[in-house]
């Protein structure tokens, strides 16, 4: 049996230990661990510094270049969307003040906002996804050729009633494939149609019809007037590529991708505009990115530069070369390069051909924007 001798021996042992311990690290430990310590935290503090100090110097550089664009878009946009009509479409989460911003640049750039459109976050939703497609299939203007998704089908018959009708190639012509009296049955703005908008009859097709449908659904609300007036669509992407409150972000930015898919195949030009962070992740020019989409997109549309860019990138996309632009993966480039001739530039070609004066021609441009807006009014 172990006496108390043996217990006290131990204990002694353990307490001696502990004072060995407490006596190296308080003389011979101490020094080169608190040195160590103090290096480490001094090189943490400079390379803080450092960066602190670059972050200070590109936010200077930023504002610079926003200084520099802000100088020089008048003379970048001049006519690069002349007399065309615009839409602006409005995701849900997208920054309003990106979007009055890049409306502020389409008529900078000549162009004309037709209206605008907010997406609501119940278009977004799975949920509603039978809703949707029963909704598309009773105001479509041929209901038996619209194929795809439910919302495919929507972007489509919005896109449809948002595109401008094409005028008329003169007296007596037949007119193109959807100016007014097509054999689709879309008529031209102003034309007398029957308030159903999903009947086949020719001449019975209402755009203005089709958007409030949408509307009156919840899925969309409208300001102005974009029915078949809109030659080009402006889309801004959720602000930091968010979604809805309690959606999945990858499966409401596809969604939104989709969407814009149709529109832009169907108005016929479009930009995706958005922040960096849309760029990443599940946000939508992510997924747009990676699935090639049609239509064009710039991710540094938060900055004054990046929304001239939007704009570059529109009037590329209406000769059918839309790219991917800014700072994030899958990009072109910053900006278009060569950046896009202004619209008149490139209808007149590079040669001034012999014929009118030059009073003449200051008065044509006012005289196209003038017949553009009796098409619009159905006059």
């Amino acid at each position: 049996m172990i006496d108390f001798r043996y217990h006290l021996v131990s204990i002694i042992a353990v307490f001696l230990a502990l004072t060995v311990g407490l006596v190296l690290g308080t003389t011979m430990l101490q020094d080169p661990l608190l040195n160590t310590l103090q290096s480490e935290t001094a090189d943490l503090r400079a390379q803080s510094e450092n960066l602190r100090a670059e972050r200070d110097v590109a936010d200077q550089v930023n504002a610079g270049a926003d200084q520099m664009a802000e100088a020089v878009s008048e003379d970048m946009l001049a006519d690069m969307l002349a007399d065309l009509g615009v839409v602006v479409v409005a995701a849900p989460g997208a920054d309003q003040e990106a979007a009055d911003a890049l409306a502020g640049r389409v008529e900078e750039a000549g162009g004309e906002v037709v209206g605008r459109i907010q997406v609501t976050a119940a278009f977004l939703d799975g949920g509603n996804a039978t809703f949707v497609d029963e909704l598309s299939l009773q105001v479509a203007h041929a209901p038996q050729d619209l194929s795809g998704s439910p919302h495919e089908k929507a972007g489509t018959e919005i896109g449809h009633a948002l595109a401008a009708a094409e005028e008329e190639d003169g007296p007596g012509s037949g007119g193109s494939e959807d100016s007014g009296g097509s054999g689709d049955g879309r008529s031209a703005p102003g034309e007398e149609s029957s308030p159903s908008p999903g009947e086949e009859s020719e001449g019975a097709y209402d755009p203005a019809a089709v958007l409030e449908a949408f509307t009156e659904g919840g899925l969309i609300t409208v300001e102005g007037e974009p029915a078949a007036s809109s030659d080009a669509v402006v889309v801004v992407a959720p602000a930091g590529g968010t979604a809805p409150e309690g959606q999945d972000p990858e499966a409401a930015n596809a969604v939104l991708t989709t969407i814009t898919t149709a529109l832009h195949q169907e108005v016929g030009a479009a930009v995706v505009a958005g922040d960096g962070p849309s760029a990443r992740g599940d946000g939508m020019l992510a997924q747009a990115r990676a699935s090639e989409a049609p239509f064009a997109t710039v991710d540094v549309a938060s900055r004054p530069m990046g929304e001239i860019i939007a704009i570059l990138a529109l009037a590329e996309d209406l000769e059918g070369d839309g790219g991917a632009y800014g700072i994030g993966e899958g990009i072109r480039g910053f900006l278009p390069d060569p950046l896009p001739e202004p619209r008149e530039a490139s209808q007149e070609g590079s040669e001034k051909p012999e014929g009118p004066s030059e009073e003449d021609a200051s008065t044509a441009p006012a005289e196209s924007g003038e017949a553009r807006r009796t098409t619009r009014n159905g006059e």
